[in-house]
């Protein structure tokens, strides 16, 4: 039974016949010179119009009867076009072309791929009533599937449909559907697919797998399943094509045992599986780490007479890295060509990218020499993990060597590689700084988009050699480039700034760092409370000049004011810093800095109490004050808190009063009377 199931799994499955063509008109002998002579004409005579006038002169049949013939003998569609022309001018109706002729001139310029002259032939036929034939039309849907113009595809396949109450053919069906599938337009390539399944000679067999395909791609490998069993023995006898669909449908999906059962049950059934189902399977093992079940498959094949491609080796090798695994290079190369196999390039690109992920450089490059010394041609993807890793070793001399190489065999770098080549120049030191420049400028010459690592590296580069004024050019040139600077962009220039003394400087770019919704990190804020503690001084004698340089900061505010209230100076930079977070609604992240000052022996105040209570009314989190925030303050602290609260108020737009004032207010009510307006009186324990 299982030999018959085998023989009967090699037959192959029917399919619909392809749509047979119109009939030829009979071509008489005397049309072969007709013919033979117009096409003549048309090439080489320089007036010709006059030519044709003559030769049609002499013979009795009209030029609607012979055009068509001419159409479909000529490659040159200018030929083509100048008949159709020449013809479209004469008087005489019987030389009128028709759709048949008109058809036959679709297909010509459709086949050279002239689609204006294309559109315009369907506008004037559509204006003279003139019905392309379906061939026609099939073969003009196909070459503009094939052009890439599938939307323009789909609306002429709607036209042949309702309008011209007919199909196009199997081919341009089934070129349309692919394409759809392939840009995963799948509701669309259904609802076509369903339209085709409706008329009689209007899909086959491939039709159900590319729509299978299309459905196991998206993961939804139950419908593809069921699209088979509803067209089966309609048609559509299933084959390993089919399975081949439906497995890897269920290991995209991540269906391990789904897969594997499918993968027997195809088995059982008598169907062979070929290369590309151990393929499918051997790679969704790999990515599910079951390398004993891969060793099995490939003892499988070779027992069936199968040979394991350089592809199913690639993948094995590329999962065994990916999976951190030990790679042995020598080892793993012995193997592959001991199963009389080939690496190409793709296999020493994999395993030099794995030497290098260990810091092998050594191994690595033997790696690049040995793939030269056999004839394969390294690319980007040979030279990059190489130049990275000599990047982080600061080894930039080599990593620039292999970039002129590289770049002189035709593999201009990606943007990655650049990115990390002109981070490792920075990091080199003030010589390679400039050469950095160089490498971004030819860069941008390239028409690569430096990203934000890129330019933030460059940044680094400008601060660490005290250049504050270059950084700051960069910042801003990366920002007009349409770039997000990140945590670490900002970070650098506040610790630039205010290792420099200009405190203003850096709380302005912490301020505009929370404006555009970057977080900081624990770096960030070091920066900013040393750069405050260490600089008092500079601080508050630059309140004069501050508006002539830069718009007036919040958080320089704050800090002057609790300063001249009498505040230790930590306390008041990290509350300066708290209001500025609540102020942009960061409470979270302002809790997270309380709780870090707390553990300090800096302990929350009245002014990080109002902070935090003004930061949770702002997100409409007025109900969580209690249970996010201490409230034991005594009458002092309250009127201290209330104050700062009122100078917060005033951030608010014009009429607005914050809920945490109210809340202040009411919570003065519960404590003792005549306390008097304006008595700041600090707490001892925040006092200088």
């Amino acid at each position: 039974m299982s030999k018959m199931n085998t023989l009967l799994s090699r037959i192959k499955p029917l399919h619909h016949p392809k749509p047979i063509s119109p009939s030829p008109i009979p071509f008489p002998p005397h049309f072969k010179i007709l013919v033979k002579d117009i096409i003549q004409i048309l090439s080489t005579h320089p007036h010709w119009q006059n030519s044709l006038e003559t030769r049609f002169s002499d013979c009795e049949t009209p030029v609607s009867g012979i055009a068509h013939f001419v159409f479909d003998r000529v490659r040159d569609p200018e030929l083509g076009l100048k008949l159709y022309e020449w013809a479209s001018k004469r008087s005489d109706v019987n030389d009128l072309l028709d759709g048949f002729s008109c058809s036959s001139l679709l297909k010509l310029l459709a086949r050279c791929r002239v689609f204006v002259e294309v559109e315009n032939l369907l506008e004037t036929m559509k204006c003279k009533a003139l019905a392309p034939t379906r061939e026609a039309l099939s073969f003009v849907i196909s070459a503009y599937v094939d052009s890439g113009l599938v939307n323009r595809a789909l609306e002429l396949y709607h036209i042949a449909n309702d309008i011209h109450k007919y199909p196009p053919d199997v081919i341009a069906c089934n070129a349309l559907l692919n394409a759809l599938i392939q840009q995963k337009k799948v509701e669309i390539a259904r609802k076509v697919y369903e339209e085709m399944v409706k008329r009689d000679g209007c899909w086959d067999n491939y039709s159900v797998c590319i729509m299978v395909r299309g459905l196991c791609k998206e993961r939804n490998v139950e419908e593809g399943r069921k699209l088979i069993n509803d067209r089966w023995g309609k048609g559509c006898i299933p084959d390993i094509v089919f399975y081949n669909a439906l497995v890897d449908g269920y290991w995209k999906r991540g269906d391990v045992e789904r897969a594997n059962s499918l993968f027997k049950e195809l088995k059982m059934k008598g169907f062979l599986p070929t290369t590309e189902t151990y393929g499918i399977m051997i790679n969704g093992f790999c990515k599910n780490r079951s390398f004993q079940a891969v060793d099995r498959l490939l003892v499988e094949m070779k027992e069936r007479g199968l040979d394991v491609n350089v592809q199913v080796y690639n993948s094995i090798v590329d999962a065994q890295i990916k999976h951190g695994c030990k790679i042995e290079v020598r080892k793993t190369l012995r193997w592959i060509f001991e199963n009389g196999c080939e690496p190409d390039i793709i296999t020493y690109n994999t395993l030099i990218s794995g030497s290098c992920r260990d810091g092998n450089v050594h191994e690595a490059e033997q790696l690049l020499e040995h793939a030269i010394k056999r004839g394969l041609s390294p690319n980007k993807l040979s030279y990059t993990p190489l130049i990275h890793v000599y990047c982080k070793q600061g080894k930039c001399v080599r990593a620039l060597d292999l970039f002129f190489v590289m770049t002189e065999k035709g593999h201009p770098l990606d943007l990655v590689a650049y990115g990390a080549l002109v981070h490792g120049l920075v990091a080199a030191g003030e010589n390679d700084l400039r050469s950095a420049l160089k490498l971004f400028g030819q860069m941008v010459k390239q028409k690569y988009k430096p990203n934000v690592v890129t330019y933030t590296s460059l940044i680094n580069g400008f601060c660490r050699t005290g250049d504050s004024s270059r950084a700051e050019k960069t910042f801003e040139a990366m920002r007009s480039s349409g770039l997000k600077p990140n945590v670490v962009t900002y970070t650098i220039l506040i610790g630039c700034f205010s290792k420099e003394g200009k405190i203003s400087k850096a709380s302005s770019f912490f301020e505009l760092m929370l404006l555009n919704r970057c977080i900081p990190n624990d770096v960030t804020f070091n920066y900013l409370i040393n750069g405050l503690t260490n600089n008092v001084a500079t601080a508050i004698s630059n309140k004069a000049n501050e508006s002539l340089e830069i718009k007036a900061s919040l958080m320089m505010d704050f800090f002057r004011t609790m300063i001249s209230d009498g505040w230790e100076q930590r306390a008041a930079a990290y509350n300066s810093v708290l209001i500025c977070l609540c102020h942009h609604k960061m409470v979270n992240v302002a809790m997270q800095l309380r709780d870090k000052m707390t553990s300090k022996g800096i302990f929350p105040d009245p002014v990080s109490f109002a902070a935090l209570l003004y930061g949770l009314c702002l997100e409409g989190r007025s109900n969580e004050w209690k249970n996010s925030i201490s409230c034991k303050l005594n009458e002092r602290e309250h009127q201290i808190a209330v104050n700062y609260s009122e100078k917060l108020n005033q951030l608010l737009p014009q009429g607005l009063t914050s809920e945490a004032l109210k809340i202040f207010h009411t919570l003065l009510e519960g404590v003792k009377p005549h306390i008097q307006e304006n008595n700041f009186i600090v707490p001892a324990s925040n006092r200088s």
